[in-house]
């Protein structure tokens, strides 16, 4: 049983929903937890025959409509073979958590708990995992619903949703990372249809040929992922985005060759300016659902490409494109569609060891504790620009 104890008392708080659903993981990337007896290397974290197990605090959503709660809960059993148990240290918020919470959008059941981003130390491992061990610094991709997700004290997660942390970086760094890394790669891969050749068993050839691509609000997380994506993805693209000029100088500095305002009213003008031979753009990654209400975009495509427009699922109804375009709607489910999706986040770990995958936005601290949440949901939901919200737990 759990014991709730009132937390947040916005009335309008309804279910987080399975951002990963379980119809749609790769059966590699996603497993289901088994029975295991074996726990490698045991950590003085971990709890052993002769310490009492710590309790696990859990920040939980307990039905349709009600505040959330904080509960306690027994400590997680021991972890499947391939799976590994993960101490949170600090959890990053999404435009997708506040979307889902105050919708109910794809709310499978409850009670649920909430959280897809977290960064956090492994505190014992499964008997097949081999990556990793107690101590580990990691982050991951955690799963809406209980013990997966990364809204409580103690998660556990598949070994292939985790990678190291850069030895550099702050928990709260990390914490912000994996989500929008995977959406990324997802709508590079399905959305555009291009190569991922930094992906061990990915696709090595594009289903078009994109030279260049304007990514609409690359000073979001996922556009700034997508960013560097696109530039991991095929070396030579010309990569241009939109956002407000304070914006600018970082997208630059992660490889953007043309970055134009997006209040211009000469954005058309701008973007074939800053595209190859001012031709247009080949493609158009939409992450933010600027297609909606920006309709000129569309003419920022050049008129012999292949106007391939990706847009990520946002919660909204799916964009109505011209005729003559090819629209693509992707989320980060679809990872299972792409050749080599069980190594997704083993290329994060290698990329970010190489330094050749930079921290996409900065981070803002909102609070300390399970408190701050609500605090971090109000400000995605008046709107976030240009930094990674996140919370320390």
């Amino acid at each position: 049983m759990y014991e709730a104890r009132p937390l947040l008392k916005t009335p309008n708080l309804v279910l987080f929903s399975r951002r990963f659903s379980r119809t749609h993981q790769s059966p590699s990337l996603f497993i289901s937890a088994t029975p295991s007896t074996l726990i490698k290397h045991p950590s003085p974290s971990s709890p052993t025959m002769s310490s009492p197990s710590p309790l696990n605090t859990k920040l939980l959503a307990p039905s349709l409509g009600h505040p959330l709660t904080t509960t306690t809960a027994p400590f997680p059993a021991p972890p499947s073979p391939t799976d590994v148990t993960i101490h949170l240290h600090a959890i990053a918020l999404n435009p997708a958590d506040a979307k889902m919470l105050d919708t109910g959008a794809r709310a499978a059941s409850w009670p649920l708990v909430p959280g897809l981003d977290g960064a956090g130390t492994i505190t014992a491992v499964g008997s097949a995992v081999t990556r990793f061990a107690p101590g580990d610094a990691v982050l991951a991709l955690f799963t809406p619903g209980d013990g997966g997700a990364a809204w409580q004290t103690y998660a556990v997660v598949p070994e292939a949703c985790v990678a190291r942390k850069p030895a550099g970086w702050s928990w709260e760094q990390a914490a912000g990372v994996g989500v929008c890394y995977l959406t990324a790669v997802v709508g590079v891969g399905v959305g555009l249809g291009m190569a991922l050749p930094f992906l061990r068993g990915g696709a090595t050839e594009g289903v078009v040929e994109v030279a260049s691509v304007l990514v609409l609000g690359g000073s979001s997380g996922v556009g700034a992922a997508a960013v560097q994506v696109l530039r991991l993805a095929r070396p030579g693209v010309r990569v241009l985005a939109t956002s407000s000029p304070r914006h600018h100088a970082h997208l630059r500095a992660l490889g953007v060759e043309g970055v134009v305002n997006r209040a211009s009213g000469s954005l058309v003008e701008d973007v074939r300016a800053a595209s190859p031979g001012g031709r247009g753009v080949d493609a158009v990654f939409d992450a933010v659902g600027a297609g909606a209400t920006q309709r000129d975009v569309f003419e920022a495509f050049g008129a012999d490409g292949p106007k391939r427009y990706a847009q990520v699922w946002t919660g909204d109804e799916e964009i109505e494109v011209p005729e003559g375009v090819e629209s693509v709607l992707f989320r980060s489910r679809d990872l299972p569609k792409l050749n080599g999706s069980e190594n997704v986040m083993v290329a994060l770990e290698t990329l970010l060891e190489e330094g050749r995958y930079k921290l996409p936005l900065p981070v803002k601290i909102v609070g300390e504790g399970w408190e701050a949440v609500e605090k971090g949901l109000e400000g995605i939901r008046k709107g976030v620009s240009g930094e990674k919200l996140v919370v320390r737990v």
